[in-house]
């Protein structure tokens, strides 16, 4: 009888349709299985798209002065804001935009160095230098390799990064005069993904991040610029833990970072560079997100994590007792930097009702100052839903939580649910909280649909034994969860266990499929982007670089009783089971989750008989394109319409 229902929506949402006009599918865009979308979607979702935000890339060397990324046309540009509240300077003007990190130059501000992808994929970044005099900007990397953020020496003659050149795969160490590309040197060949971190005062060393698993194993190493000699600076023999954003402390005698060694949370370490001795500096009952170390040595920025928001505290270095906690609103803190030779800290913030704008605390009065003003479209902040933190007991009483926004008091009765699983898996980013939800405030305000935004298992930022709970052949133990989520939804009178779909792109596009089979028959419809289908061909697909770190979390199938394991949870084994409604939107260059995995899932559901809208951008790993981003919008919208708010 389903199928019925559906086998008779879809000419009527066609017909209905073809009575107004249609919105143009984007010259950058295929699609199969999609019908018209009306033109009245897009004009009644518009007070809610334009809506954007600014992004910390870094400060002026001398003057008080930031550079930040924003998009006021089709694509993130660098903006340059001279003072706070200031108007943004656009600097950049490429039609598929910037790749999201800049820096000037620490000596002068003749120059910065930021990252774009030219491949199309989002991922491939290459590095390039803006003249200030000019505008012109240089590429300095070869438009092939894969390479990492750039830092600068503090002298300001040379940069130091991690890039594929070599082979394709293996992220090793160069650096390189850039007023001179050809001077570019490799300076330590290194197997897996690596990074450079910061210099040493003297410019003679680099830390070195080696990323065993961005998730659960990492190390800091000491770099000899000149011989390319690796010296550890963390133990590897008590155990595996993260070791994040590691710096020099002022004249290089101390190292700081970010490590879960010994305990569920991550803290702030210090280490004796002569001794290779490490201190913890914040206690263990605290979560630390981010840090920053003040220029002269003297100061700790450190962003706490503290009942889902984020709290700053600038802390004595010596003494390590907190000396200012400014009042910052409700939200998330992240990007620290500290102006140079100055007493200011600079962060980006984000709230439920503020997609993201820059902000400052200066030092030691605490005063919170805000750089930009960023708009929300055509809703005010006060009027957005205010979020719940939900909780509840998965199949092995462990309790995971999430975030429900419920729509307007004016809509009555049980609401239907959408379920938005994250990306990820344990990518800190993102972990759901209380936050600015954009375009889909139009679901709850226009359509009346509450929306759950889990935090299954394996979520970063809820201690090291729940991050690691869906490793390898714990895998669909995440998926458990959002079963136990669906007998909470039935048991609340306010929600319409009826109409659920789920919904996630990236790890939660996986998450989507592997739901919407083992739970077929409570799934109203579901919406997959970007996602996973089949572990073994995307394990072998996947960007090169990547590979060992994704094995790392999924399992390497070159162990046969692995391989098999993987091949059984993949969704394209099952999917037979995907009998209701499906949505799939994936980029044509994405070389994360290449679209093979789109493909293979397409093929696998085609004898079920089920409606399949099929779309495919020329982007990649996510929608970087406004007008790809606005199109899928208006996808979205018309199969939440079709399928989950109407039929029986």
């Amino acid at each position: 009888m389903r199928g019925l229902i559906f086998a008779a929506l879809l000419p009527l949402a066609a017909a209905a349709a073809a009575q107004e006009p249609a919105v143009p599918l984007p010259p950058n865009a295929t699609a199969e299985g999609l019908p018209p979308i009306p033109q009245s979607i897009a004009d009644r979702l518009a007070p809610y798209a334009e809506f954007r935000r600014a992004s910390l890339l870094g400060w002026h060397p001398a003057d008080r002065t930031i550079l930040v990324t924003t998009r006021f046309g089709n694509a993130y540009q660098i903006h340059r804001v001279d003072r706070p509240g200031g108007a943004r300077t656009q600097l950049t003007f490429y039609r598929d935009g910037i790749g999201g990190s800049a820096a000037y130059n620490p000596v002068n501000a003749r120059a910065f160095v930021f990252t774009k992808d030219i491949s199309g994929s989002g991922d491939a970044l290459q590095i390039f230098r803006y003249d200030e005099a000019t505008g012109r900007a240089t590429m300095l990397t070869d438009g092939r390799s894969t390479n990492g953020v750039p830092v600068w020496a503090p002298d300001g003659s040379r940069i130091a990064f991690d890039s594929t050149r070599r082979n394709g795969r293996d992220r090793d160490l160069w650096v390189m005069d850039p007023g001179d590309p050809a001077s570019a040197r490799l300076v330590a060949e290194t197997e897996g993904a690596w990074s450079v971190a910061d210099w040493s005062s003297d410019g003679r060393e680099l830390l070195a991040v080696e990323s065993v698993s961005i998730s659960s194993e990492s190390y800091v190493w000491r770099v000899n610029v000149e011989t390319g000699a690796k010296t550890p600076l963390t133990p590897h023999a008590d155990g595996k833990a993260l070791w994040t954003s590691p710096v020099f402390g002022a004249g290089g005698r101390s190292v700081y970072a970010l490590s879960n060694r010994g305990s569920e949370f991550t803290r702030v370490w210090r280490a004796d560079v002569r001794t290779g001795t490490w201190t913890p500096v914040t206690p263990d009952r605290e979560s630390v997100e981010a840090f920053a170390v003040s220029p002269d040595g003297r100061v700790l920025a450190i962003v706490f994590d503290r009942d889902a928001a984020s709290v700053l505290e600038l802390i004595d270095a010596s003494t390590r007792r907190t000396v200012v906690t400014p009042h910052i609103p409700v939200g998330q803190i992240s990007n620290l930097q500290w102006r140079p030779h100055g007493r200011e800290v600079a962060f980006d913030f984000a709230s439920v009702s503020t997609y993201g704008d820059v902000y400052s605390v200066q030092y030691p009065s605490g005063t919170l100052v805000r750089w930009t003003h960023s708009e929300i479209g055509g809703v005010k902040g006060d009027t957005l839903a205010a979020p719940e933190i939900i909780h509840w007991k998965s199949f092995d009483g462990r309790m995971i939580s999430g975030i429900l926004y419920r729509p307007p008091a004016r809509f009555t009765g049980p609401r239907p649910v959408m379920i938005n699983i994250h990306g990820g898996p344990n990518d800190p980013a993102s972990r759901e909280r209380p936050r600015f939800i954009g375009r889909s405030n139009y679901f709850l305000n226009e359509l009346g649909i509450a929306i759950i935004y889990p935090n299954v298992r394996g979520t970063f930022g809820f201690g090291t034994t729940f991050e690691q709970l869906d490793d390898g052949r714990k895998r669909e133990d995440a998926v458990k969860d959002v079963g136990a989520l669906l007998d909470w939804v039935g048991a609340q009178p306010s929600l319409d266990a009826r109409r659920v779909m789920v919904t996630g792109a990236s790890y939660g596009g996986y998450m989507t499929l592997a739901v919407a089979e083992k739970y077929h028959d409570r799934i109203r419809c579901a919406f997959e982007g970007f996602g996973i289908s089949n572990f073994l061909t995307y394990l072998e697909n996947t960007e090169p670089s990547r590979q060992a770190d994704r094995r790392a979390e999924y399992g390497d199938p070159s162990d046969p009783a692995m391989r098999a394991f993987l091949l059984e949870i993949s969704p394209v084994t099952q999917a037979s089971r995907l009998t209701m409604p499906l949505l799939i939107a994936q980029g044509r260059n994405d070389t994360r989750v290449p679209i093979q995995q789109a493909e293979e899932i397409r093929r696998a559901v085609a004898p079920n008989g089920n409606p399949v809208w099929y779309v495919v951008y020329d982007d990649g790993h996510g929608f970087t394109k406004r007008v790809n981003d606005d199109f899928n919008q208006y996808c979205w919208i018309l199969f939440v319409q079709t399928y989950l708010l109407n039929g029986n």
